[in-house]
């Protein structure tokens, strides 16, 4: 590895972890200002707005740029959102401005590998990337949850409020979002180092109109390539499905084994433990041109969250969790390097990114939306639980036949 990826994998270590802790910091804020249930999933919602209605611009903006300035621009956005939940603003109008910052980092972090390393490099790159990702994740919601705790309310907080200068923390989640947007000021000084490389794909014209449509031709040449088709329908179910199944995993721990919130949020860092082995073994077994063996492993995964509604033993369900991350980690790191691969060869880095940005972020809002709903109308959490399984399943298992059909 060169200097410039020990760099991005730094910046982008700290950039996560942040990511990651404020999520439970604002869920436990919510809770804090007596919030409707349904409004924990909608958080994320906002979250992801921003990578659906910037997604025609982030990729320019990515490409246009070196992709280490693009960064540090990005996570001074994220620094005015922490900043803003900080001191009042809503929770979910705070994480609206966090996914700004986030939607412009994304092209920019994983379009920086194709510019400083080879394609046969990619898998192998991803599975650094992503295990530094996942080993945040699993940071993030240890932190979050020891910060939003009940140690730290009764003794961290009240150091504070003893101080003359406290600042206006006097809450868990206060202190956890004080000390989160620390975090990103780390993030954003490893940012600072990272070398410029080339600009890659820079446009002539920049108006709204032309990046509208530069926008448009790369979704729609992406999604009639095959191989940027399935890898675009896999990892959005991915992260669709994932993304819901962080929430639900709250819930159903506190169902199921009457974990409080500060013990749910370590458990799903489990899951992300079990990414981080799933994506170790695929960037060493599996090769660039053989990712589509990796298919069943979705299928799998969700047979095995449908398990869920069956345990009622914090230990199983440390295992159960722990395989679901590995089966996740198992065909998502491939995936991404298949993508990014094949978006560099046809159009660019960022613009690929951008267009991966839109599809997976369109999933997640819709499966939050769904599951949001579900909880509104009622729904038990293990019918939620069968439900997610089985469309898991049931959609991997379609992407794999398409697939065969079209290779035969």
């Amino acid at each position: 590895m060169n200097r410039s990826f020990y760099t991005v994998l730094a910046a982008q270590f700290f950039s996560s972890l942040s990511d990651n802790a404020l999520l439970f910091a604002a869920i436990a804020l919510l809770k804090d200002i007596n919030a409707p249930d349904w409004q924990t999933p909608v958080l994320q919602e906002f979250f992801v707005f921003a990578f659906i209605i910037l997604a025609p611009f982030v990729g320019a903006f990515s490409d246009a740029l070196p992709k280490g300035k693009v960064m540090f621009i990005s996570n001074g956005i994220k620094i005015v959102g922490c900043f803003a939940m900080l001191i009042g603003l809503h929770p979910l109008l705070a994480y609206a401005i966090v996914g700004v910052g986030a939607a412009l980092y994304s092209p920019a972090k994983y379009g920086i590998l194709t510019e400083c390393l080879p394609a046969n490099r990619l898998v192998w790159a991803n599975g650094w990337m992503e295990g530094l990702t996942v080993a945040s994740i699993i940071l993030g919601a240890v932190c979050g949850g020891l910060l939003i705790g009940h140690r730290v309310e009764t003794e961290m907080v009240q150091i504070l409020t003893s101080l003359s200068f406290n600042g206006g923390i006097d809450t868990a989640p206060e202190f956890a979002i004080f000390v989160i947007l620390i975090l990103y000021f780390v993030a954003a000084v490893l940012n600072s180092y990272i070398p410029n490389l080339p600009i890659e794909h820079s446009l002539s014209r920049p108006s709204v109109k032309t990046l509208v449509l530069d926008f448009w031709q790369s979704f729609l040449v992406l999604w009639k390539d095959p191989a940027g088709q399935m890898s675009l329908a896999v990892t959005s179910l991915f992260w669709g499905s994932g993304t819901c199944l962080r929430f639900i995993i709250l819930t159903w721990a506190a169902v199921a084994l009457n974990f409080d919130l500060e013990q749910a949020t370590q458990l799903t860092s489990v899951v992300a433990v079990g990414l981080a082995i799933g994506s170790f073994f695929a960037a060493k077994l599996v090769p660039l041109e053989h990712v589509v063996r990796v298919l069943p492993l979705g299928i799998l995964m969700g047979l095995v969250v449908i398990s869920m509604v069956f345990v009622t033993d914090w230990r199983v369900a440390i295992l159960l969790l722990l395989t679901v991350g590995s089966l996740a980690g198992g065909f998502l790191i491939p995936m991404n390097a298949l993508l990014q691969h094949r978006g560099h060869q046809l159009m660019g880095s960022g613009h690929s990114i951008a267009v991966q940005n839109l599809n997976e972020n369109v999933a997640i809002l819709m499966m939050l939306g769904i599951y949001a709903s579900m909880i509104k109308l009622g729904f038990s959490i293990n019918h939620i639980v069968i439900f997610f399984g089985i469309f898991i399943s049931l959609t991997m298992g379609w992407v794999t036949k398409t697939h065969s059909k079209k290779q035969s």
